[in-house]
């Protein structure tokens, strides 16, 4: 297994023209039979890096999106919701250690990885960079966020790297319940009192843009978008993703009595094309190089848990030393 740093960062750095000819023929031609690319096989430098890319800021988003729910456990309203994001938390810390693992088969290490999430190296989704304000905030990411992380999800699932595609398919039979979860907790508020509608409107009115932002760019500013779905690293251009999304849950949300906050909201007909304000892609941009609302606390405390948790690796990984706990 490739390594760290310097190995893995030449191995990388090999352009698609270098490739042994006869070797990249029988990869696509095995990608276009439907076949799996697993861990042992030949694989392009470029497939190797755009799949570690997108699997590992998969996992960290994974970790850094337990974060806005986690902070509802203790202030969920009732112990059954208490003891459901309690669940959702944990299940989605679970989910990243999948997707580390599956990373870690393209040769780039844990620690690594790890290491690139804490020093801004790496990067992770955008939407857990927003805050939860309110109970609402919480049932909106569960119901929403997840929607479209499943979105994205199950058609990867269908994607040609044999790892992630075993993860994505465990992860998706959870999501869908954490979904359920999420779309309980909204109907819940929306069919409330006046105070609970306009909690679940104005956390709507809030989450909407970073929603629009979730599946990234438009189409037109994505580099390697062709090759990555001929590869079926990716399995839906963003703007299929987006839209998908927005066909399935634009009309539950209105179901529900709720406005989108968006006038230029609307679907063609004949296309099928959903038609939407831009949604700041400068904002975009901004918060995915770090500087965003909650950027520097959220890996502050991935940093502190990381710190925190040092003496725990040693003793697993050193059984044989002798370490002494850190006083709190």
């Amino acid at each position: 297994m490739y390594g760290g740093g310097n190995t893995f960062e030449k191995i990388t750095a090999t352009k698609l023209e270098d490739e042994d000819p006869i070797l990249l023929q029988e990869f696509e031609e095995k990608i276009a039979k439907g076949g799996k690319i697993e861990p042992q096989d030949w694989m392009p430098a470029l497939y190797r890096k755009q799949l570690t890319r997108m699997i590992e800021q998969h996992a960290h988003s994974e970790i850094i999106g337990a974060l806005p729910e986690g902070t509802w456990i203790t202030r969920a309203p009732g112990f059954r919701r208490k003891r459901a994001i309690l669940a959702k938390v944990q299940d989605e810390i679970g989910h990243a250690q999948l997707l580390y693992s599956a990373a870690e088969t393209l040769g780039k290490t844990r620690e690594a990885m790890i290491n690139d999430l804490v020093t801004g190296k790496s990067k992770y989704s955008n939407i857990f960079n927003y805050p939860a304000y309110t109970w609402a905030d919480a049932a909106v990411i569960a119901w929403l966020v997840d929607a479209a992380a499943i979105v994205n999800q199950t058609a990867n699932a269908k994607g040609s790297y044999g790892p992630y595609s075993r993860a994505l398919d465990r992860i998706c039979i959870e999501e869908s319940f954490h979904l359920k979860y999420g779309h309980d907790a909204v109907v819940y508020l929306a069919t409330g009192t006046d105070m609970q509608r306009q909690m679940v409107q104005e956390a709507l009115n809030r989450w909407w843009k970073p929603l629009m932002h979730f599946f990234g760019p438009p189409d037109k500013q994505s580099k390697h978008t062709e090759i990555l779905m001929r590869w079926k690293v990716k399995m839906g251009t963003n703007d299929e993703m987006r839209n998908q999304f927005m066909d399935m849950y634009v009309p539950k949300i209105w179901e529900l009595g709720l406005d989108i906050p968006d006038a230029e909201l609307g679907k063609d007909e004949e296309t099928g094309i959903w038609s939407f304000a831009d949604p700041d892609w400068e904002e975009f941009k901004r918060v995915i190089n770090g500087d965003g609302p909650l950027n520097k606390e959220r890996l502050a405390v991935r940093k502190a848990v990381e710190n925190n948790s040092e003496w725990i690796r040693k003793a697993i990984l050193s059984p044989e030393s002798k370490y002494v706990v850190p006083l709190a």
